[in-house]
């Protein structure tokens, strides 16, 4: 949907930091404007108001009697019901608790029975789990559809057992059409798997109606930054699978000879488990849930288009682009700056403008090489509580980069740009005064 440039936007929701001042290196502060949602989204408010709620109850899980116990148990359990609901399963599939997406993705890769194929755009965790099982890369093309042609070239000339593909790229934001490739890979006798870790925080997946077979997420991206991810997925090759971890809880009986697993998702979930990354990520998916999806999706159309319209104006910058024919990407802005490295002008973002943006390969360095940036570039992802005067802040700061240069002086050592000299408290060293964790 294509929004108008000309109108106030607040943003959608109240996320942890939302207020936070940070020191600015030539005196001063700012309140923190946070353009590194694709790395890690802050807690939404009601994130932290379930966590706060349930840790006066937190205890062992599945084999406690005390009434801590066993609330902590139906807590856990019921997330599984509420993350089933967000992404609608279908009656032959299991949500598995993970640490993250790349959990989720190398435990999957240990249960394929056969070949994976994937595409030279993937982020590292849905690349390399593959490696040394039965991958197959299909380079991409120029357009999408010349790409779906060559996957389904690909499928068609060997049989394979899984598609493993993005939902969204990280470095982009571009979209693909996945339930085309559901189809595309179901013809050939293949299963799909979306790498959905930047399109779950952005556009509702329904898993019936779109016919994936295995979808992975991670917490820290959906606005539950506790530790948790998922593995959704049909459960016949998860329980005919050696479990993911062997301990307590995988476990239905166990002799000095013998072991008889549990079916999934207890399966591959051995251990004390994350409660409350579990229960995080559960009132995540119940909170986004509840926002009205075209009103979200609008606006950051809008944040995205005005961000990408002013940067546009700015002498020097080019846009990434993976196909030329894309129509769909989520909030994610990716570019370089003539004349400067991408650690450069982040630095210079986050020290004198308290702007914090990624800059570097973002995890997938065969991408970058193709889009002839191996030194990297800088990502710019808007979220939930992003907001025009953030938006407009950040272009104004690239425009005076690029106008009057920086207004101090800066140094890589080892790849890493920093001001010289570093003046702001919090990052002068280790136990500084006021600082969080001790620093």
């Amino acid at each position: 949907m294509t929004a108008t440039l000309d109108r106030p936007c607040a943003p959608i929701a109240r996320v942890s930091g939302c207020d936070l001042s940070v020191p600015l290196v030539q005196g001063g502060s700012r309140v923190y404007a946070n353009f590194d949602y694709a790395a890690s989204a802050p807690a939404l408010a009601q994130v932290t108001d379930r966590v706060a709620e349930l840790l006066p109850f937190y205890a062992s899980v599945h084999r406690g009697a005390g009434y801590a116990s066993r609330v902590s148990t139906d807590c856990y359990e019921s997330a599984r019901g509420s993350v089933a609901r967000f992404v609608n399963c279908a009656d032959d599939q299991t949500v598995v608790f993970t640490r993250n997406t790349t959990d989720s993705l190398n435990l999957l890769a240990a249960c394929v029975p056969g070949d994976t194929v994937v595409l030279d755009v993937e982020h590292h965790a849905n690349f390399l789990p593959w490696r040394h099982r039965g991958r197959r890369v299909v380079t991409t093309a120029e357009s999408i559809e010349t790409t779906i042609d060559r996957l389904a070239d690909e499928l068609r000339a060997k049989p394979a057992a899984l598609l493993a593909i993005t939902g969204a790229s990280n470095v982009t934001g571009e979209v693909l059409p996945l339930k085309r490739l559901a189809t595309l890979a179901h013809r050939f006798g293949a299963r799909i798997l979306v790498d959905a870790a930047q399109l779950a925080p952005h556009r509702r997946i329904d898993l019936c109606a779109s016919g994936i077979d295995y979808l992975a997420f991670s917490g820290h991206k959906l606005y539950a930054p506790f530790g948790a991810g998922v593995l959704i997925g049909r459960r016949d090759w998860l329980d005919a699978a050696e479990p993911y971890l062997a301990g307590g809880g995988a476990v239905r009986e166990v002799t000095v000879a013998n072991v008889e697993w549990a079916p999934s998702p207890q399966r591959h979930e051995a251990g004390s488990p994350n409660v409350l990354g579990a229960v995080a990520l559960a009132a995540a998916c119940d909170a986004i849930g509840s926002l009205d999806e075209a009103t979200v999706r609008e606006q950051e159309s809008y944040l995205t288009e005005r961000l990408r319209a002013g940067l546009e104006g700015i002498a020097g910058v080019r846009f990434l682009r993976i196909w030329s024919d894309s129509a769909d990407g989520v909030g994610i802005v990716a570019f370089t700056l003539a004349g400067f490295e991408p650690g450069h002008v982040a630095a210079y973002l986050s020290a004198e403008y308290g702007i914090g943006v990624r800059d570097g390969r973002f995890c997938a360095h065969p991408l970058l090489a193709r889009l002839g940036v191996d030194d990297g570039a800088l990502r710019a992802s808007v979220g939930l509580g992003t907001s025009v005067v953030d938006v407009d802040r950040l272009i104004a700061a690239v425009a005076a980069l690029v106008e009057s240069g920086p207004g101090w002086d800066y140094r890589s050592d080892e790849g890493q740009w920093n001001p010289v000299p570093e003046t702001r408290e919090r990052l002068t060293g280790h136990g500084a005064a006021g600082s969080p964790c001790g620093w």
